[in-house]
């Protein structure tokens, strides 16, 4: 199964923690080098519950009993990916993007516009350095966090002058995106099929194309304005369009973390997980308020 369209969630490292191969098993009744038999015990040796053949020992019942009513081990216990650690981590992540953010809200305009393209230019560099590093880096990806916050910070702060409370409008359309794609994916109406992620890697190759021309048109004067040729009715189809790429994105996010879970995934990698719903998330942000802003200046 491919674990997403999302690239952190494609790299070899996430995909070989969650597909990794099966612990060689002797033949029933028979030992791998260094073990006893099934069923037989070394000399000096007794039976420990949780450690199975070990020295030999004198333990009293009340010791045993004890032994044998201690709970499982879980997840966490073995150092393995749960969902407690993905919430905690990406909590974490969103954290220090919004610490990032507010800065941006108390300094000048014009500085707050040198953040954002710090925060951009930042962001796009740790993007690619934490999406190939081939262990995940907890305080590079929360560097990230924080550049992405310069730069959504100052971007809000810029058409929220425009546009007033369209920064409001955007935050509360990225939360509500979040929370129906969640709902719609644990309620199993929404999933990854193989035809859907035919659909999503030929619409996402369009819009990336399209995103390119546009940026090199803007960046020669072939085109004007702040959003190129995404403005009038094509910018509002084409964000639209994005929007529901970002979405598609989450609940693929959403199916690799799943099987990361299943699959007993090191814990490390919760941070991989956070990194990757981090970067859809802040993708859904700048297209939703790209949206409005088009729409506000139809107005």
């Amino acid at each position: 199964m491919a674990l997403g369209g999302n690239p952190i969630f494609n790299g070899k490292n996430f995909r070989g923690a969650t597909q990794a191969p099966r612990v060689p098993q002797a033949p029933f009744g028979q030992a791998q080098y260094g073990q006893q038999p099934y069923g037989q015990r070394a000399p000096g040796q007794v039976m420990d519950p949780q450690n199975g053949w070990g020295q030999q020992q004198n333990m009293t019942d009340e010791q045993l009993r004890e032994m044998y009513n201690q709970p499982a081990a879980g997840p966490a216990d073995t150092g393995r990916m749960t969902y407690d650690d993905v919430i905690v981590k990406t909590a974490a992540c969103l954290g220090v993007l919004l610490a990032g953010a507010a800065v941006t809200m108390f300094v000048s305009m014009g500085l707050a516009s040198i953040l954002m393209i710090v925060g951009a230019l930042g962001g796009f560099v740790l993007a690619l350095v934490n999406t190939f590093k081939k262990q995940p880096s907890p305080a590079l990806i929360l560097a990230y966090a924080g550049l992405e916050g310069l730069f959504l910070g100052g971007l809000t702060r810029v058409l929220d002058l425009m546009y007033p409370g369209v920064g409001l409008q955007a935050v509360i359309g990225t939360l509500s995106v979040f929370t129906v794609t969640l709902l719609l994916f644990k309620s199993g109406k929404v999933r990854a099929s193989p035809k859907a992620m035919k659909f999503f890697m030929i619409a996402m190759v369009g819009y990336g194309l399209f995103s390119v021309v546009n940026l090199v048109m803007m960046m020669t004067g072939l085109q004007t304005g702040m959003f190129g040729m995404r403005s009038g009715i094509i910018g509002v189809v084409i964000g639209i369009l994005a929007i529901g790429l970002a979405a598609f994105s989450l609940v693929m996010d959403f199916t690799s973390i799943e099987a990361g879970v299943q699959s007993g995934a090191p814990q490390r990698f919760s941070w991989t997980a956070a990194f990757g719903l981090t970067v859809t998330l802040v993708w859904l942000y700048v297209e939703i308020i790209r949206v409005l802003a088009i729409l506000r200046g139809e107005d």
